[in-house]
């Protein structure tokens, strides 16, 4: 959900693998809402827009992966048919699940997003008041409810899970 770290992780993952030589791009799922103007109001943030904006990534990601170039795509997944369909469609596929207590991320709620849902300011928040549904057959579940455990290391752990570093 929004606080979690999914950005700042696939980063450093993004960064830490680019760094081997590899080509491997790193697409955003707020930066894409943000490139085509999807980022503007509550309605962008319905569970309908939502799901546009992941069938977006999912077809920026496809395009990539058949340029034979390696994605990080880092964004909220709600819907677990789409990451089904990312499972048959990718030619490497490892899902990642940044796992937060909710109590966590309204402390660390940097952007007021939990606090202004909960006055009933704002609508369409995960964990508010849509629904997170929790990814079941993620390939790696990072804890990041402490506050100590630098980015790079969640970054090793995770390539080392792909198998791209030893």
């Amino acid at each position: 959900m929004s606080g979690a770290g999914k950005t700042a992780i696939g980063t450093e993952v993004h960064r830490q693998w680019k760094a081997t030589g590899a080509p491997v791009v790193m697409v955003d799922g707020d930066q894409v809402r943000r490139i085509v103007g999807q980022d503007q109001s509550d309605a962008d943030y319905t569970l309908v827009a939502r799901r546009k904006n992941a069938e977006r990534l999912f077809e920026i990601c496809r395009w990539l992966d058949l340029e034979g170039i390696n994605v990080v795509c880092s964004h909220l997944s709600l819907f677990a048919d789409l990451r089904d369909r990312n499972r048959e469609t990718f030619s490497s596929y490892f899902e990642v699940f940044v796992d937060v207590p909710i109590d966590v991320l309204v402390e660390r709620d940097d952007k007021g997003i939990y606090q202004a849902a909960r006055r009933g300011e704002t609508a369409n928040v995960v964990g508010v008041d849509i629904d997170f549904p929790r990814p079941e057959r993620a390939d790696l579940v990072v804890e990041n409810g402490g506050f100590n455990v630098p980015l790079s290391r969640w970054a090793g752990d995770i390539l080392r899970a792909v198998g791209i570093v030893a």
